[in-house]
């Protein structure tokens, strides 16, 4: 009995389990195709009903690639040459190094060789034989040891770190714009490669990609006025009241407001959450507070935040210079950005505000799914922008071994900032990119001389990427894109229907041939092969893969590989037979035997997939990554899955029989 429950088990398991991890799929696709008959005012109830849900369930759901879904693969190229001219002294440019320029950018642009070997090479050429040398043309920050070899490093550091910089500066305003599951990689030390499943707008997508970074420092912006408005957001959205025309620009407007004070006496002197559950709570507040209920206030009491709540009777108790933010979650977060892009709903607010999100989250990792985000309110007209900005870098504090990062400015930014930081000690100046905060640390002091200490990181990966914008706006390093193919909706069509067409037809094949040829051996080889395919499209999902046309294709070759492994399992059974053993025997022995040339055949053929993956580069790997999940889940299936359905057949009875194809003897006693 043990033994049957274990081989049911073994059939059971790998289907549950396939199912399991193909349900977000198919969830996803439910919830989405829900989403869409829904107009826009009803979508948006609907996000923050199941906003959060729908994001999880697409995470762990099954991707389509680019050609099965349509979109743009770009690639870009960082202007290397580019950020080699802009980094020399503009005073010190002549003649020479312009040829020099001139020069490595005709060879660059017809070779993938390094720009700075190139750079070098016609530096060498063309102007040292009239006396030039690099420091000619190039500063450092410590002149005490400036060489060639440290301005070599120095290059070669700006260049490894520019594209760094773009893929930061790419991918944070590709998220901004809405692309779904975007793959965006480097290739060698200049180019980045992105696949942007879903768009369809050419000339948006290149303006996007190409425009220059922005990096801001940008003051908080405090004041009741700002939270007197978000009151009226909120009743706006809930429907009642609309907004007025300069509500949000007066906070005696705000305060005064009639019709707010009576509702908030109203709520106080009654209970309106009496005798609900927590869950009815807080779904009753989400109901009747659409804008309110998707952040946390923090406000600075003293040297510590401490949460409050936004309410007409909190309001007045708070400092008048108080300072605060707000906290949301990921779902939070877009459910936020969409309501203050509306035209109606940014005129609610103060004329000299704006919102802004930090780009990380401010508690829990990138993959948690608690992530936490802040929310700023910033002064829209920025203090300073990154122009001033010379270099930046990542180190760790010696007092105290927390990571920072140094920022140097040039002597008009040194100037301004002394003036800023003076003016503001005590107070928070955020380091705006794109719009998305990276960091907010306070001043501690007036800062002359234009380096600056900037503390607060939680680890080494934060201080870098602070690094990386700051340099962002100090590297004048633009992309240019140098290649760009638009996937249309209908060849995404196309393709799907062309690749389930084959897949189905060489499935078909191998069903009618496997129960022509093998009788009811073939009819397990087939359900041993179906359990196969669910595995591996279940397993590719659970990896957060891709499936594209070269993963169907590894697919269609895995049914092959599949039904090879089962064919040579039945010919040596057959052979058995044909020496008079029993079936049961003829099983044991076929398998028995079959093993060693199956596992061989096998782990070259994954090496084969392996090598592939390794090497290779888009459709060559979607097409090996299903290849080797598909060896794997063909040695489980063809060899114990099958052997499994075959013996449950035969325990039946102690005269049960199987046919592999050929008239069986009679069964030996």
């Amino acid at each position: 009995m043990k033994g049957k429950v274990g081989k049911v088990l073994t059939i059971v398991i790998p289907i549950v389990l396939a199912i399991f991890l193909l349900y977000p799929t198919w969830r996803a696709q439910q919830m989405a195709a829900e989403r869409a008959s829904l107009d826009s005012a009803a979508q948006v109830q609907w996000d923050q009903a199941n906003g959060e849900d729908f994001r999880k369930e697409k995470l762990r759901a099954l991707k389509l690639g680019l050609d099965l879904r349509g979109g743009m693969y770009v690639t870009l190229e960082v202007d290397v040459v580019r950020l080699l001219e802009e980094a020399a002294d503009r005073a010190a440019i002549d003649e020479t190094f312009e040829r020099v320029i001139e020069e490595t950018r005709r060879q660059a642009e017809r070779s993938d060789e390094e720009v700075l070997d190139i750079f070098l090479r016609n530096f060498d050429r063309i102007a040292r034989p009239q006396g030039k040398s690099l420091v000619t043309y190039y500063e450092l920050v410590d002149v005490r040891d400036i060489s060639e070899e440290r301005i070599i490093e120095r290059l070669k550091r700006d260049i490894n770190e520019a594209v760094d910089q773009a893929l930061q500066v790419i991918r944070q305003r590709i998220d901004k714009f809405g692309v779904t599951e975007p793959t965006i990689q480097k290739q060698g030390t200049r180019r980045i490669l992105l696949e942007l499943p879903g768009v369809q707008d050419e000339r948006e997508m290149r303006q996007l990609l190409q425009t220059t970074a922005r990096l801001e420092f940008k003051l908080l912006r405090h004041g009741s006025d700002v939270l007197y408005a978000f009151l009226n957001i909120d009743r706006f959205l809930a429907g009642k009241g609309a907004p007025a025309a300069d509500t949000a620009h007066s906070a005696d407007t705000a305060r005064t407001s009639d019709t707010t004070a009576r509702a908030a006496k109203d709520t106080a002197s009654k209970d309106p959450y009496a005798g609900l559950s927590d869950e009815e709570k807080a779904a009753k507040f989400r109901r009747e507070h659409p804008f309110l209920s998707l952040f946390a206030g923090q406000v600075l009491i003293g040297e510590r935040y401490q949460p409050f709540d936004i309410a007409e009777s909190v309001i007045p108790k708070l400092p008048a210079d108080a300072e605060f933010y707000f906290l949301t979650n990921e779902d939070g977060k877009r459910q936020l950005q969409a309501i203050l892009a509306r035209p109606e709903i940014r005129r609610m607010l103060p004329a000299d505000a704006e919102i802004a999100f930090s780009a990380k989250p401010e508690r829990g990792s990138e993959n948690s799914p608690n992530r936490t985000y802040a929310m700023y309110v910033l002064k829209r007209d920025p203090e300073l922008t990154g122009d001033v900005v010379t270099d930046a870098y990542a180190t760790f504090d010696q007092m105290t071994n927390r990571p920072m990062v140094l920022m140097y400015m040039n002597t008009e930014g040194a100037e301004r900032w002394a003036k800023i930081t003076g003016a503001n000690i005590g107070k928070r100046i955020a380091i705006v990119l794109d719009g998305e905060v990276y960091s907010a640390p306070v001043v501690r002091s007036k800062i002359t001389g234009g380096s600056s200490q900037i503390e607060g990181m939680a680890n080494v990966e934060e201080a870098k990427l602070l690094q990386i914008v700051l340099k962002a706006g100090a590297l004048k390093a633009p992309v240019k894109i140098i290649e760009e193919r638009v996937v249309g909706p209908s060849l995404g069509e196309d393709s799907i229907r062309s690749g389930i067409s084959a897949a189905l037809i060489a499935f078909a094949l191998v069903v009618l041939f496997m129960v022509a040829y093998y009788s009811m051996g073939g009819v397990v080889a087939v359900l041993a092969m179906l359990i196969n395919v669910m595995l591996n499209l279940g397993i590719l999902a659970g990896f957060g893969g891709t499936l594209s046309l070269p993963g169907i294709a590894g697919i269609i070759l895995t049914l092959a590989i599949a039904v090879d492994a089962n064919i040579i399992i039945f010919e040596r059974i057959r052979e058995e037979l044909h020496r008079g053993r029993s079936v049961r025997a003829s099983v044991d022995e076929g398998f028995r035997h079959a093993l060693p040339p199956i596992i061989d055949s096998h782990v070259t053929t994954f090496l084969t997939g392996l090598i592939l993956f390794v090497l290779g580069y888009g459709p060559i790997q979607g097409f090996a990554t299903t290849l080797m999940i598909g060896i794997l889940t063909t040695l489980f299936t063809s060899i114990i899955v099958s052997r499994a359905i075959i013996d449950l057949w035969l325990s039946r009875s102690p005269s049960a029989r199987i046919s592999f194809g050929e008239v069986l003897p009679a069964p030996q006693s």
